[in-house]
């Protein structure tokens, strides 16, 4: 692990379930964490791939659970499929959506239509209460050639309930299963753009960034592709063994953001 690394952080995107909370359970350690950050002078980016609510439900979110937020503090996967469509496909601006009420609207407010004939794009998302209609007409119109993307590569989204939550990544491989086609991008972690948008944001080098989170799939090999430093936590999905075992590996595993909080400290004094 590359622990000399951590003294040159100045901002970090910060996962939030898994990371901060499961579910509807905050972590005892958030609050003292982002509390220690503000006092280090460390800024911090609340991130997701999770594209089930908008920007405005999770200031909500969080707020209700004692986390202090700002619309401006964050970045999801929503945002990144935005930012890429305009990129790269000026032209589709009627959409079929796979995706909630709430992920809808965010794209209209960037100036999309949803429509249910004739989209010039099919945009898959995370849907809790997706129905099966829904699933089948974006079906219907990839498998006419409508080009598609993903959200988010998730399988399963964290949750403290006991089921399993099918995320994104488990819908599209159930459409490229009927339909024989994969998406043409999936964005969210990993996808570069997540974080390239916060570099600039807040004018980091790569270094400068930490990326923590609690999945080495996404959150640390986005880390890895753009040159930030990576932190693994024990807190969601993936275990030390898996992390320890992964390829490439994270720069720091630590079991809470508890204990990254002393890490950052110890840094700034070059006890680490």
């Amino acid at each position: 692990m590359n622990r000399s690394g951590i003294a040159a952080i100045r901002h970090l995107a910060l996962d939030m379930d898994g990371t901060l909370y499961r579910g509807k359970t905050l972590f005892p350690e958030t609050v003292p964490f982002l509390e220690t950050l503000s006092e280090l002078g460390i800024g911090y980016t609340f991130f997701t791939n999770n594209s089930s609510k908008s920007v405005r439900d999770y200031v909500t979110h969080l707020n209700g659970m004692g986390i202090a937020a700002t619309a401006d503090q964050f970045q999801t996967s929503t945002l990144a499929a935005i930012a890429y469509l305009k990129r790269n496909h000026e032209w589709a601006k009627r959409i079929f959506f796979v995706g909630t009420a709430s992920m809808i609207a965010e794209f209209e407010e960037a100036g999309f239509s949803a429509c249910d004939e004739a989209p010039d794009m099919v945009v898959v998302g995370f849907d809790p209460q997706l129905s099966f209609n829904q699933l089948c007409r974006g079906g219907y119109w990839i498998s006419r050639g409508i080009p598609y993307i993903a959200t988010h590569p998730d399988r399963v989204c964290p949750t403290d309930q006991p089921t399993l939550l099918v995320d994104c990544g488990s819908i599209c491989a159930a459409l490229e299963a009927a339909t024989g086609r994969p998406p043409e991008a999936v964005l969210g972690k990993p996808h570069p753009i997540m974080v390239e948008e916060i570099m600039r944001r807040h004018n980091l080098r790569p270094d400068e960034l930490g990326v923590v989170g609690d999945r080495v799939y996404t959150d640390l090999a986005m880390a890895r592709g753009v040159g930030a430093y990576g932190v693994l936590v024990l807190t969601g999905e993936t275990g030390r063994e898996e992390g320890e075992a992964a390829m490439p590996a994270p720069d720091l595993i630590v079991d809470s953001v508890g204990e990254l909080a002393g890490m950052l400290a110890a840094s700034r004094t070059g006890a680490v």
